[in-house]
């Protein structure tokens, strides 16, 4: 008998873990971050994330973290890029793709973003070894399906 109720009790606090609170957030430098804490008072652009235990959202999330893995995301944008910065920070929002930003407001960063796209427009989608350098929700779409980024489920 006190096996099982040792085995309820587990199977309770593992139910309860799974089912925790997930948060999206972005620290002072523009990096993205996503836990089971909530974030600081200074975080900024602060989601919280429904993540389901079934068979299609572990699938995404194993997609999801091999795409991760393989082909990590950048985007390259800076301070003055409204519209077409949002519209990349929401695409992958939507397909739930985590992703690195890096704000170009120095010299270094600057000297980087020209490296790899031979200009200084913003934004700039860095996909694994793929560079898009034009802000197209197609050409952002294509290069997430062909690094196997999961779409959004219907």
């Amino acid at each position: 008998m006190r096996a099982l109720a040792a085995v309820a009790g587990f199977l309770f606090v593992v139910a309860g873990a799974a089912l925790a609170q997930q948060y999206r957030w972005l620290d002072e430098k523009g990096r993205v971050h996503y836990s089971d804490v909530p974030p600081p008072p200074a975080a900024k652009s602060v989601q919280k994330k429904n993540l389901k235990g079934n068979a299609v959202g572990e699938q995404i999330n194993t997609q999801l973290a091999k795409a991760s893995k393989e082909s990590p995301v950048t985007l390259y944008t800076h301070p003055d890029c409204k519209a077409p910065c949002d519209n990349a920070r929401e695409i992958l929002g939507k397909r739930g793709v985590p992703f690195k930003e890096v704000s170009v407001v120095d010299e270094a960063r600057y000297d980087e973003l020209k490296r790899l796209s031979g200009d200084a427009q913003v934004p700039v989608l860095v996909v694994g070894k793929r560079v898009e350098t034009a802000p197209s929700d197609l050409a952002y779409q294509q290069a997430l399906d062909e690094a196997g980024y999961p779409r959004a489920p219907r």
